[in-house]
């Protein structure tokens, strides 16, 4: 009976260590992460680090010879268009008149007044313009009401109305400064000694210069009391308020990039994101030295900036921005992460999960960024695969999910 019972507790023994043995050798399943394939919005975006800048500046210089009276004004103190003196330059060298100088006065003043005629020509042709364009905008949003017209063209209406618009107040803004330039030709044909055209002489003990444009002063060039030669630059004075987006991108990526895109702008010291729109690419790229010492061909994208100036306080002349171009972009795309996918040969792939084992997958990708990818053929919505693939993965291997 005992020899019975050995028996059967060592055939019991033997049959534990077997079958502990083949459960050791049996492969073990792999711990991934997996995620689950669905449809969602996808941008694709050129991104890149921006600089604001004021868009019209403007550099007051001195007309004449003369000893500058010491400027009073600071960086950031507001200025009025034709009321506020922003310098003053008492008289000084005698040899303004001499008859050389008299000629080379009354031919600037000449020329300032041509240059006048020819910006006042420059803001009638863009007024034609902008007013062509808000016809055509009417016409194509008549179009579109009775679906004679499409989306893209009533974008391209109002972005080509815009356009007009925008080179218009270029114009009219040129012309003032055309009108300043005369203003200031004038005064110094005056501060000659030399009658003007109405044949009345100059009295004025200083030449008084006043601001060119409204907005506040950005720089001062000259503040101390000194003698100064005609074209010495005395200050800078732009509008802090109106504001664009310098970003250089690789030209490679400038290729994607159209007007009429839209930006947005993070990181620039505010809790929202601010946003605009591509106004131009230049046309001529330039070479510019990585932080890695690797020579790349970068173009400059100016963007305009759609949120007012209440919404943006504080963003000033130069600040860094982060600046996302949005090249393309879809409500409703099947796609994954990118960490899913890999390469195998010329193909790419992911592993899907089915029943708790890895089935390599060949798929079709499309857009991307770099998080996600547009998956145009291989997967369905609400498959499960795997996210980070590692080597030991292959087809067929037992998986599952990491705790």
């Amino acid at each position: 009976m005992r020899k019975t019972l050995r028996r059967i507790v060592g055939v019991v023994i033997l049959a534990a260590v077997v079958g502990g043995i083949v459960l050791a050798f049996q492969p073990q399943p792999v711990q991934v992460d997996t995620t689950v394939v669905a449809r969602g919005e996808l941008q694709v975006t050129v991104d890149e680090d921006g600089r604001t800048r004021i868009r019209e500046r403007y550099v007051v210089s001195a007309p004449l010879n003369g000893r500058l009276q010491r400027v009073m004004l600071d960086p950031g103190d507001p200025v009025t268009q034709n009321e506020t003196v922003v310098a003053t330059i008492e008289p000084l060298d005698p040899s303004l008149l001499d008859e050389r100088t008299l000629a080379e006065t009354r031919a600037r003043v000449s020329a300032a007044e041509a240059e006048v005629q020819r910006a006042t020509a420059l803001v009638e042709r863009a007024k034609v313009a902008v007013d062509q364009a808000e016809s055509e905008l009417g016409r194509i949003h008549r179009l579109a009401e009775q679906d004679g017209a499409s989306t893209e063209e009533v974008e391209v209406a109002q972005l080509a109305f815009r356009t007009a618009e925008r080179d218009h107040q270029a114009a009219v803004f040129s012309r003032e400064i055309a009108e300043f330039e005369r203003e200031l030709a004038q005064a110094a044909l005056i501060r000659s000694g030399a009658k003007s055209d109405n044949g009345d002489a100059a009295s004025a003990e200083y030449l008084v210069i006043k601001a060119p444009i409204s907005g506040s002063v950005l720089r001062v060039f000259e503040e101390n009391s000194r003698v100064i030669t005609p074209g010495t630059q005395l200050l800078e004075i732009g509008d802090p308020a109106d504001l664009e987006l310098e970003i250089d991108v690789l030209s490679s990526d400038g290729v994607q990039i159209r007007p009429g895109q839209d930006v947005i702008i993070d990181h620039w010291g505010g809790e929202q994101s601010l946003h605009g729109t591509v106004r131009l690419i230049e046309p001529s790229a330039f070479t510019k030295i990585s932080a890695l010492g690797v020579e790349e061909q970068r173009v400059n994208v100016i963007v305009d900036l759609t949120a007012p100036p209440e919404e943006r306080p504080g963003l000033g002349d130069a600040f860094r921005v982060d600046a996302h171009i949005v090249t393309w972009q879809d409500d409703s795309v099947l796609m994954i992460p990118t960490s899913a996918l890999f390469r195998s040969g010329n193909d790419w792939c992911v592993f899907a999960v089915r029943n708790g084992v890895s089935q390599q997958v060949t798929v079709t990708p499309g857009h991307r960024n770099s998080l996600e990818v547009e998956i145009s053929a291989g997967l369905n919505e609400g498959d499960e695969i795997v996210l980070y693939p590692g080597d030991r993965i292959r087809h067929g291997t037992q998986v599952e999910l990491r705790e």
